[in-house]
């Protein structure tokens, strides 16, 4: 078993901003040259997620409407007291979705279902360059 990082870099429009990114992780694992594993894949931050969904337009609505139920943009949050950057809101959604997901792979393709795709979500509300790890393991 080896293991390889690599990285990219995406650019957001922040405000729950949704970004399919299978592509960008398919092209990694074929420069891996790995046919079995499993990809790792990271956004570093505390305002931005990763995971799988069918990227499809009422799913790209859907999301943040969730989101803005459970952690809503126009409530007082402490972090904005600390920080005065009025993103509260951003580090409490971006901690329930997760930081990263694992996809396992064979035969350079990776095991995603029909329908589902992997997503960056940045919950900032700004735009943003961030940078996704992606770390293999694999033969």
């Amino acid at each position: 078993m080896e293991i390889k990082t690599l990285s990219f870099t995406v650019n957001t429009k922040g405000n729950n901003d949704i970004i399919d990114i299978t592509g960008e992780v398919n092209d990694k694992l074929i420069e891996t040259g790995f046919k079995e594993g499993n990809v790792l894949v990271f956004a570093p931050g505390s305002t931005a997620g990763i995971t799988t969904i069918e990227f499809e337009p009422g799913l790209l609505k859907d999301y943040p409407e969730f989101f803005e139920k459970i952690a809503p943009s126009g409530k007082r949050y402490h972090h904005d007291e600390t920080w005065h950057d009025a993103n509260g809101y951003a580090h409490v959604r971006a901690s329930l979705q997760g930081s990263s997901i694992t996809v396992p792979f064979t035969n350079s393709k990776l095991l995603l279902g029909t329908w589902q795709q992997i997503v960056l979500i940045d919950f900032d509300n700004r735009p943003r360059r961030r940078n996704i790890i992606t770390q293999f393991m694999g033969q």
